[in-house]
């Protein structure tokens, strides 16, 4: 298991990756492994995310509004996601690890170490949908595949599922970065062949 410093590294590599990617899209239209999202849709759930996220863990709570999707144009998408990153970059930055911080929109509250690795499988896994959405390839550190792939695994066991991500896919014991997609209900095989 990562520390959280090495964590918080991870994270930071995941937001410049996705970062690189927002600022070489050329159109939000295209449709995205998440089912009924293009990639405006998902930028601004991502976008959203990291300013809940930010708000939570600098304040302690923060309510499910701060969540939101924010939407997003094409002349605007990168710089929306450059600042959002950033203030949730800085909110982790600055927060206790131990610290507890209440999640309202999932209601729980984890330690602020606990919400960083969310964060860090949230930015990992949408990084290739936009990847995959812009007809690229996207693979993060082996080290934020072996966290994902944990949590991941944690999540399709979860009884009744999640409603965050699709419905898992069983694992296909090759490639631990596409097992851990298909537990988050992706399939690479097909966004390969796409």
């Amino acid at each position: 298991m990562l520390t959280f410093e090495e964590m918080l590294t991870a994270y930071d590599r995941a937001l410049d990756d996705t970062t690189m990617l927002a600022s070489g899209a050329g159109d939000l239209t295209v449709s995205t492994p998440c089912a009924g999202w293009d990639l405006a849709d998902l930028f601004g759930h991502m976008v959203g995310q990291n300013l809940g996220f930010a708000a939570a863990v600098a304040d302690g709570d923060a309510p499910v509004a701060a969540y939101e999707s924010v939407p997003v144009a094409l002349d605007d998408v990168a710089r929306r996601w450059q600042e959002s990153a950033a203030r949730v970059r800085a909110a982790f930055d600055a927060a206790d690890p131990e610290a507890t911080v209440h999640l309202a929109e999932f209601g729980f509250r984890p330690t602020v170490a606990v919400a960083l690795g969310m964060q860090l499988l949230d930015a990992a896994v949408h990084a290739w949908d936009v990847a995959t959405a812009l007809g690229q390839t996207y693979r993060p550190t082996e080290a934020t595949v072996s966290v994902v792939l944990d949590m991941a695994r944690q999540i399709a066991a979860s009884p009744g599922g999640t409603p965050v991500f699709g419905a898992p896919l069983a694992e296909g014991g090759q490639d631990p970065w596409g097992d851990a997609l298909r537990l988050l209900g992706r399939d690479p095989d097909q966004a390969a062949a796409a």
